[in-house]
């Protein structure tokens, strides 16, 4: 347990900055920006390819950076699918969004993404982010990473799940159930930002 504790917190240290293969860091939204490049398109792990804009659902949608691997994701993926069904209650809509490209060849290629996403039973399509594209254009850093956009694409949520990657029976602070519920109500969100925790995602360069 000792040594999974120190690897984690070697984990998040490195996300603290991100770089694209250019190298520019990689800077997140701000709450209240409108989403770019919502015209790309995304081909899901069934083969189907769906553009960004028209994932959204009547009052919003989440997004959630994932992975296969990550030893947060795999703490924190036992809620994806509850997740899931509270978005769709509140007409919000939820995708999954892997930009590991340095990975694409291996742990995170599109064939083990299917395999995973069968053995999780996830709900939410599972999405490839070819080249880290959607990644970069909205700042995102870790696996996972989440953004909540209203219905007109602008953030009202980005960070973190909730407080306890470790267990969901010893959350005490909600983050994004209560972003969810409060975006759908039209009530003020907050917090609307919290740390994102979790491993970088592996761009190309």
């Amino acid at each position: 347990m000792r040594k999974l504790s120190v690897f984690l917190v070697f984990a998040f240290t490195i996300t603290l900055l991100a770089f694209t293969p250019d190298g520019k860091e990689v800077k997140t939204l701000q709450i209240g920006e409108q989403a770019p490049r919502i015209d790309l398109n995304l081909k899901s792990t069934k083969g189907e390819e769906t553009m960004v804009r028209t994932m959204m659902g009547g009052k919003g949608l989440l997004v959630v950076f994932s992975c296969n691997t990550c030893p947060f994701v795999v703490a924190w993926e036992d809620r994806y699918n509850e997740l899931y069904d509270l978005a769709k209650a509140n007409g919000i809509e939820m995708v999954l969004v892997n930009s590991n490209e340095a990975k694409r060849a291996g742990e995170d290629s599109p064939k083990e993404m299917e395999k995973h996403a069968k053995k999780l039973d996830y709900k939410a399509p599972y999405l490839i982010d070819e080249n880290s594209a959607l990644a970069n254009a909205w700042g995102a850093k870790t696996t996972p990473h989440v953004y909540l956009f209203d219905a007109s694409f602008r953030l009202r949520y980005e960070g973190a799940i909730d407080d306890n990657y470790k267990s969901k029976d010893e959350v005490t602070a909600t983050y994004l159930k209560n972003a969810l519920e409060n975006l759908a109500k039209g009530e003020k969100i907050d917090p609307a930002n919290t740390k994102a925790l979790g491993c970088s995602i592996k761009r190309v360069g």
